[in-house]
């Protein structure tokens, strides 16, 4: 993922997004990254394409956002994304 792909913070509405659901694969690699105890400096780096080195405070913001709204998506947005669709 470049930098170009994804914004420092996810939305934080109570609605999915277009962004959420671009960004589904994202929060699960991030989700997985956290139960296996991974550091967020390599997680950044990975999953971002972020050098925390070089950017640690946006880094940090990036990373620390959009767990977030991971997080979120487990407890709350998933049921929007069950819910019928209108075509």
């Amino acid at each position: 993922m470049t930098t170009s792909e994804f914004d420092d913070r996810p939305p934080d509405g109570r609605l999915v997004t277009p962004y959420d659901e671009r960004h589904l694969t994202m929060y699960l690699r991030l989700l997985d990254a956290e139960a296996d105890g991974a550091d967020w400096r390599e997680v950044v780096s990975v999953v971002f394409g972020l050098d925390p080195a070089r950017e640690p405070e946006r880094a940090k913001t990036v990373h620390d956002s959009h767990l977030a709204r991971a997080r979120w998506m487990t407890t709350e947005g998933y049921r929007h994304l069950l819910e019928p669709r209108l075509q």
